[in-house]
């Protein structure tokens, strides 16, 4: 009877609603996972080479910078007014909005990644014969991954907060929760739903950590990059 009441008197915290909207709050959270995880991967697949191209000197830094910098500027809703008449109401629209937004973040981590790497190991590996390709997978990339995911972890927990956006065309996970709930002061669902996205972002942010650490071992105290030469 007191679930039933927290939902009349419309408290915040109502464990009710949880129970009763279950399926509703799980197809939410999947679909925000989902938009947020295929936006952060394929921001990180074109802001690689996007970094790589600003980083051939001023000349392609400074637009390069300059460009996914304005992207971030344009609001939300005319980011997706602009992007409607090649998509239409569709998940693609929300997802291409986050890449493009997500691009700031992501290229200025990568750029600054790759120029951490000192040039002395990129000497050495030269000396030993590194061509420019191999050179950059096996050295270059590897070494400025401390900073591409410190980049990958700052864009994914603001993805997650940004899908919520999607909402103005139904593709924004949670967000379609919280805006409808809004507008009807409906306060579980709204407290629910912002709860979860708080959650999604703290665990998304703690699984990236994780493999922070696994994947660059050197930068906890007193490990050496494996790749790196004695007395570089």
């Amino acid at each position: 009877m007191s679930g039933q009441n927290c939902l009349v008197a419309n408290d915040w915290i109502c464990w009710d609603y949880v129970t009763s909207r279950s399926q509703e709050l799980t197809d939410a959270t999947v679909e925000h996972v989902w938009i947020t995880g295929a936006s952060v991967l394929i921001g990180l697949v074109v802001s690689v080479p996007l970094a790589l191209l600003a980083r051939r000197g001023r000349r392609w830094s400074a637009p390069v910078l300059t460009f996914t910098t304005l992207l971030y500027t344009v609001p939300s809703l005319a980011m997706f007014s602009l992007l409607l008449p090649v998509f239409g109401l569709s998940a693609a629209l929300v997802v291409t909005g986050l890449v493009l937004y997500s691009l700031t973040i992501l290229v200025r981590n990568a750029l600054a990644g790759q120029e951490a790497v000192p040039e002395e190991v990129r000497e050495a590996a030269r000396g030993m014969g590194y061509g420019p390709g191999r050179l950059l997978w096996q050295v270059e990339l590897p070494l400025a991954l401390p900073a591409l995911l410190a980049g990958v972890r700052i864009a994914t927990v603001s993805t997650v907060a940004l899908t919520t956006v999607g909402s103005i065309v139904g593709k924004g996970g949670l967000g379609n929760l919280i805006a409808p709930a809004v507008n009807s002061s409906f306060k579980a669902q709204v407290l629910t739903a912002s709860v979860l996205c708080v959650l999604l972002a703290l665990v998304a942010d703690l699984l990236l950590l994780g493999l922070q650490r696994l994947l660059t071992p050197w930068t906890r105290a007193g490990v050496r990059p494996a790749g790196r030469a004695k007395g570089a």
